[in-house]
């Protein structure tokens, strides 16, 4: 590993920090170095809060800051080159006189886009471009789906049966342990919607809010065109913000609607619908027939399917994904987690 690959690892480690409290930015952590002595780091900690580079200059002690024009600066993602709701990172950069700036993935928002490096660069800063730039992709993925793809990050997460089965017709199949269960309250407190169809919302009748996990609990969305779901379900309780997906508006008080006419409009019109009111990830927890309307429309980035040691024996039968690149497979309990990305990933 190089030097400069061993300082953007740190940026990384860095960025996951600020982790499910810094959307709908992405996550950016920063490493100021002077003589082979990290000087100053930091990271994005918190949306509208200051940016990693801003952090990374304010931990520096005050007997380091006259070594600042002979340091390098590591950075995940460009600075940023616009006013927004701070400063742009890149004149703190030029008014500190940093000589190198070492980035591992461009920002391809059309506010930044290459601008930053190259004022950068027209003021004699060194710029090292693309360290670790897979990883640093990876880690932006979310980010650079929204503006990639005019849509959110999407996550379908489901559980079947060692012998195949997502569940049973009409009544609720509960397949993996307590562990799992934890885990997915996890997830819910990191990503920024989860949604689900009618059926099982009227069947499974889920809370779809985090209770399990530290954090906050992500926007519930529900598909029922129709608008025929009983008010006594917990998904008009109130308990998280709410938005139901149907062709007419739906009075209720806990509740908005999102017009959509599902004969005249797409799964992805839709998508880009949910990206418009800044969701820039969702987890899909539908049943079976809304995880295959994803994965027939290649609406989807991740699977994350847990295989339960149950045999149902008859029922419904799970989605069958197209052939992807198993990322982890890892036991959760007594339950084996799959984590699939299609071949075409950041």
């Amino acid at each position: 590993m190089t030097k400069d690959e061993l300082y953007i690892k740190r940026c990384f480690q860095l960025a996951k920090l600020g982790d499910h409290k810094v959307g709908p930015n992405p996550f950016v952590g920063a490493v100021i170095v002077y003589n082979d002595r990290i000087i100053g780091e930091g990271y994005h900690q918190q949306y509208g809060g200051n940016h990693a580079e801003v952090n990374a200059y304010k931990s520096i002690r005050k007997s380091d800051l006259p070594y600042l024009p002979e340091s390098t600066i590591y950075v995940n993602l460009e600075p940023c080159f616009h006013y927004g709701k701070t400063p742009p990172c890149v004149d703190l950069i030029l008014r500190e006189k940093i000589k190198k700036v070492v980035i591992s993935c461009k920002d391809p928002h059309p506010n930044v886009a290459g601008k930053s490096i190259n004022r950068l660069q027209e003021n004699g800063v060194e710029v090292i471009i693309g360290v670790l730039e897979k990883e640093g992709q990876f880690l932006a993925r979310r980010f650079l789906t929204s503006l990639d793809k005019n849509r959110p990050y999407i996550i379908l997460k489901y559980a079947q049966s060692e012998d195949g089965f997502i569940g049973q017709e009409g009544k609720q199949v509960w397949l993996t342990g307590s562990l799992s269960k934890r885990l997915v309250h996890q997830w819910r407190s990191k990503e920024t919607a989860i949604l689900i169809g009618t059926n099982t919302a009227e069947i499974d009748n889920p809370r779809l809010t985090n209770r399990l996990y530290s954090g906050g609990s992500p926007i519930r969305i529900v598909l029922d065109a129709k608008g025929r779901l009983p008010h006594h379900l917990h998904v008009f309780d109130g308990a998280a913000k709410t938005y139901f997906i149907a062709e007419k508006e739906i009075q209720h008080p806990n509740i908005k609607t999102i017009l959509h006419d599902s004969k005249n409009e797409s799964l992805s019109d839709l998508m880009s619908k949910l990206k418009e009111i800044n969701i820039k990830s969702l987890i899909v927890e539908g049943g079976a027939q809304v995880l295959k309307s994803f994965i027939q429309e290649n609406l989807w980035d991740e699977a994350r399917i847990f295989k339960a040691a149950i045999f149902l024996k008859s029922g419904i039968k799970a989605p069958v994904l197209p052939k992807g690149e198993i990322y982890q497979k890892k036991k959760v309990g007594e339950d084996i987690l799959h984590l699939i990305y299609p071949f075409k990933t950041y």
